[in-house]
């Protein structure tokens, strides 16, 4: 099940929004959802994926089924996005379908009975970009560190993968992502792998 939903019957929903770029990161995933639960959340909505990734799905699904008077709550700005392009497509779905976004102890743009307050927006909007720029910074100094090492003769990257070494976790699911049952995000959450190494676990079977 990718989201987590409340017995609670109310005519509108507050939605919290929890991100982690892998599921090696469980443990913060979990602290994401006891923190938006505290905050009332209704349904939690449970993402699996690098926070400038192009594509979202179960962001994507949230703001699909957010209805006009919803509340999307969540921690921090860079769990909704790295990226101040992804940043205002959000708030521009916010804006047109009239609903509150809250970043918990930080902003409020509150939508629901019309247009932002444009200070609140512009903050919001600035605090995307420091979000996207803390990203490059990382980037940038992994980039750096991988060139050092390498420059030391240092093997770079994991060791090679063979099909014999692939965890039976991820082969017990297999075979329904190749059926098209599941998505390759939902292969990666029920073997409980990053997305990244579930490629390179396909690539391992199909080569």
């Amino acid at each position: 099940m990718k989201s987590v939903m409340d017995t609670r019957s109310t005519i509108s929903v507050t939605h919290g929004y929890a991100r982690c770029s892998t599921n090696e990161e469980k443990q913060d995933i979990d602290r994401q959802t006891r923190e938006l639960k505290k905050q009332g959340a209704d349904r939690i909505w449970l993402e699996f994926e690098h926070g400038d990734a192009a594509s979202k799905e179960q962001q994507a699904m949230m703001l699909d089924t957010a209805s006009p008077g919803d509340t999307i709550i969540t921690l921090e700005v860079s769990r909704l996005a790295r990226s101040t392009k992804q940043l205002c497509e959000i708030i521009d779905v916010v804006r047109d379908k009239h609903l509150r976004l809250i970043i918990v102890g930080s902003i409020i743009m509150d939508c629901r009975n019309g247009s932002p307050d444009p200070m609140t927006e512009a903050f919001l909007q600035i605090a995307g970009v420091f979000s996207q720029l803390e990203l490059s910074m990382i980037r940038a100094r992994v980039k750096s560190g991988m060139a050092n090492a390498k420059a030391k003769g240092k093997r770079i990257g994991r060791p090679p993968v063979s099909a014999e070494s692939i965890p039976n976790a991820f082969l017990r699911y297999y075979p329904r992502y190749q059926a098209g049952n599941i998505s390759l995000s939902e292969l990666a959450r029920l073997a409980q792998v990053s997305r990244p190494t579930a490629y390179r676990y396909i690539r391992a079977l199909t080569t």
